[in-house]
């Protein structure tokens, strides 16, 4: 119950954050201000992203992921170009809705009516245009998928293998959830995979530890001549020992070719952040899991081609996935447990902020989930295959190396931080103008 009071109160501070910026900008200019409310919305969105380590789950603009011609704007500007235009259009609904505030938030027909007539009609022209103009460009980016006929074309393997969250951990259970996973992975090598993916956390045992348990998924790969991508976590030994959440590639050989240590953590669920702070919960701080962070962004090396993976909810950072592609990914991979969730809207949710990505960045990008949802994404934002929650499932489809970058991939979030910048100048500008009233 603790940890998700603080969760809540986190979540509620940026609405809150917005709602008071926009009152004090419409206060001091009137209606006009709504123009500004898409970049004070943006700003919000990266401030949830960073402070206190963030949590940017479900941004306003994956709420059009599916909308294939808008989310192409995601290629130039990230999921928060998608978001400003969202809230534009809620901006210019709000305006005329309720654009009767005049200048220096004077309200009444008499004084506003002229203004606001110009002002909303401005606004809504000004919205609509940029919404048919992106949904135009984006509709032909989407329909001449130059991508989808680029690079070198791989078939890849997503192992589900739908292991309850109770059994996980259970050693009784451990023999059988490899032999589960072993199986299934000789499923997919025999439909033609050349590279097989098992979820995060995938070993019932720390995979470096036990010697008998790694030495049959190296078998395996050695005598399919396949690499396979897992999820284990990693003891480092020392004083104190340090635990990573980590992915490992086993090559065709069967030698490991590199180790991913995650890099960006749950707060609250792997570590606890501001531990100083959380003294008078002692029993919240002993509950949440005590891993280290990565300090690499380790990309890991598949028949002459470079791949990334994000572990779980590192998918869900903009920033950190389009620096493994800046780096030089030429494939995006994911793995995650999200067993936890349960059958709700979060494993969904999680699916298609992780689609977001392969828009953003040009990649294809491929997902293995324990309980689901597991898939292949293009760089356009279409599924190519999906799975079901809660089954068992061996997904084998195409997906492609590929080497070219988009605006987002080689900018970054610039537009963000432009919007940081204006809401800022906009506030110091209200408050000088609230001086002079």
């Amino acid at each position: 119950m603790l940890v998700n009071a603080v969760l809540i109160a986190y979540l509620a501070l940026f609405p809150t954050i917005f709602a008071v910026v926009m009152r004090r900008l419409v206060f001091s200019f009137g209606a006009r201000a709504l123009a500004a409310a898409p970049l004070v919305w943006v700003t919000t969105e990266l401030g949830r992203t960073y402070l206190f380590t963030g949590f940017p789950w479900v941004l306003l603009g994956y709420s059009q992921v599916t909308m294939l011609p808008i989310a192409q704007l995601a290629s130039v500007f990230g999921v928060y170009g998608v978001s400003a235009l969202v809230a534009s259009v809620s901006a210019a609904a709000a305006l005329v809705v309720a654009g009767r505030v005049g200048p220096a938030g004077q309200v009444g027909p008499a004084k506003a009516g002229h203004y606001v007539r110009e002002a909303y009609v401005r606004e809504v022209a000004s919205v609509a245009t940029a919404v048919l103009l992106v949904a135009v460009w984006g509709s032909l980016r989407a329909a001449k998928a130059e991508l989808t006929r680029a690079g070198e074309p791989i078939q890849v393997a997503l192992i589900q293998g739908s292991v309850d969250q109770g059994e996980k951990w259970n050693t009784g259970r451990a023999a059988a959830i490899l032999q589960r996973y072993l199986d299934m992975t000789r499923q997919a090598i025999g439909e033609g995979a050349e590279l097989v993916l098992w979820p995060e956390s995938s070993t019932p045992f720390f995979f470096e530890e036990d010697r008998d348990g790694a030495d049959r998924v190296r078998t395996l790969a050695r005598q399919a001549r396949v690499p396979i991508l897992l999820g284990s976590d990693q003891i480092e030994r020392g004083r104190p020992d340090r635990y990573y959440n980590s992915a490992f590639l086993v090559r065709a050989d069967g030698t490991t070719a590199g180790v991913y240590r995650k890099l960006h953590l749950v707060p609250l669920g792997e570590y606890v952040p501001l531990k100083q702070l959380f003294f008078f919960a002692a029993p919240l701080v002993e509950a949440v899991g005590d891993f280290s962070p990565g300090d690499q962004a380790v990309l890991l090396p598949v028949g002459g081609h470079l791949i990334s993976t994000a572990i779980c909810y590192e998918v869900v950072y903009p920033d950190l996935v389009r620096r493994f592609v800046a780096g030089g990914s030429e494939l995006l991979t994911t793995i995650t447990n999200d067993a936890w969730f349960g059958r709700t809207s979060a494993p969904y949710q999680h699916f298609a902020q992780a689609s977001m990505r392969a828009i953003e960045n040009g990649r294809y990008l491929v997902r293995s989930a324990n309980t689901g949802i597991s898939g292949i994404v293009d760089p356009y934002g279409r599924v190519l295959a999906q799975s079901d929650i809660f089954q068992p499932a061996v997904i084998v489809g195409r997906a492609r190396f590929l080497t070219g970058l988009t605006f987002y991939a080689r900018h970054g979030d610039i537009f963000a931080y432009a919007s940081v910048v204006v809401t800022v100048v906009a506030l110091v500008t209200s408050r000088r103008q609230k001086g002079r009233g």
